[in-house]
């Protein structure tokens, strides 16, 4: 039996946990677990998942080949926002189920959904190559529609946009008519702007699922003011599937019933890292996965409402030590702010500088000011930040950007 534990959420997810347990020691991953209590079980990150696959992950008698040509699985791969691209195995058909029952925590989502059993979608996020999709500047828009899916994005940097790209993808989503906009934060703000430059609206739409990196409040602002319909952050990973969603309230909520949680070494404010157990992908099980986030809002609490901080390694570090999380920068702007985007960039001394990019009504010295100053008080700065606009800011090699990070020596 599993040993009782206050990042344990309930009794009934104990027993689940022990009643999986068997089958995840078939696996060649966790045998060195057998004789451990499962909270003694070893933390595992990508670089676990990568090695030796995919032998690390199939039970004995199993083929990676075998099981592709019987089409009973999927092969996936992550983005490789900060590692390398790793392969992910699900069940086919697993994560449009895991991804309905998640989207049905929030009540709002659940009527539309049960309204529109088929409902429509136009995904914009950074172009990808996987078992679903895989598609260029040139592919057909029949290359890039899957089943109830439209994804009209074909660009990994959405600031080099031509006017004839974003009116192809307009053009694309009013055809479609769908009933929400699955999309990646700064990719939606940007053609935000460019849809409201061209007076453009999709009557269709009825609420927009932001996902893939860090919600910003100036992304979230954009969006609202431009399409007026509610605003949902759906956080999870490839790996993981969805983990949390918010509701109608605004709040962070779990899904116990495909994961198990944990947060692990939690500051004096109770922020810490993210730590999943996937209850419901027999394939590619993860236990105790580090998915590499901040998290904080206790795992053990019924109900419990979470806050996503931003990546472990995006940090930055007051003058005393103390971490400084991308959410506590973010919440140095104010939603009107005249930001598009930012990236706050902390050097070994501590010193910082500010790089943004500028709405259509660029910020005035004051705005900008008064943003520094709280990021400087916020950090316990000796020197001013520099701040400057840009007209572009890149990504990372998957087409996720950073809000914050500190630079290497």
């Amino acid at each position: 039996m599993l040993a009782t534990s206050e990042l344990m959420r309930t009794t009934g997810q104990l027993a689940r946990v022990d009643k999986l347990l068997p089958s995840w020691l078939e696996l060649p991953i966790y045998r060195a677990a057998a004789e451990k209590e499962f909270s003694r079980w070893p933390l595992i990150s990508k670089r676990d998942l990568r090695e030796n696959f995919p032998g690390n992950f199939l039970r004995g008698g199993q083929s990676l080949d075998a099981l592709l040509a019987s089409k009973s699985i999927e092969l996936e791969h992550t983005s490789g926002s900060s590692d390398e691209r790793t392969p992910v195995l699900f069940r086919r058909g697993w994560w449009n189920i895991q991804e309905n029952c998640m989207l049905r925590l929030n009540h709002y989502v659940s009527r539309v959904l049960e309204a529109n059993p088929f409902a429509r979608r136009a995904t914009l996020v950074p172009p990808v190559c996987n078992g679903l999709v895989c598609f260029s500047n040139y592919t057909a828009k029949s290359a890039r529609t899957v089943e109830a899916t439209l994804f009209v994005n074909q660009a990994r940097i959405p600031f080099l946009l031509t006017e004839a790209e974003m009116a192809r993808m307009a053009d694309e989503i009013l055809e479609w008519s769908p009933e929400f906009l699955d999309l990646d934060p700064v990719h939606g703000a940007w053609f935000a702007i460019y849809c409201e430059r061209k007076g453009l609206v999709f009557p269709s739409v009825q609420f927009l699922l932001c996902s893939y990196e860090f919600v910003s409040v100036v992304h979230r602002n954009i969006l609202q003011r431009v399409f007026g319909r509610p605003i949902f952050n759906l956080y999870g990973s490839t790996e993981t599937g969805h983990l949390l969603f918010e509701n109608e309230h605004g709040e962070m909520k779990d899904n116990p019933e495909n994961v198990f949680y944990e947060i692990i070494d939690p500051d004096e404010r109770g922020i810490g890292e993210l730590v999943v157990t996937t209850l419901t992908n027999d394939i590619m099980p993860l236990v105790r996965y580090r998915v590499g986030d901040l998290v904080s809002g206790p795992p053990h609490s019924d109900g419990a409402n979470y806050q996503i901080h931003g990546r472990v390694r995006d940090a930055l570090r007051r003058w005393d030590g103390q971490r400084v999380t991308t959410l506590d920068i973010d919440r140095c702007f104010d939603a009107g702010s005249g930001i598009i985007h930012y990236q706050m960039r902390q050097d070994q001394t501590g010193n910082c500088d500010l790089q943004y990019i500028a709405d259509h009504q660029s910020p005035d010295a004051a705005d900008i000011a008064s943003v520094t100053e709280r990021i400087e008080n916020l950090l316990q700065l000796r020197k001013k930040i520099n701040a400057m606009t840009v007209q572009k800011l890149p990504p990372l090699t998957s087409g996720k950007f950073r809000l914050t990070g500190r630079l290497a020596n």
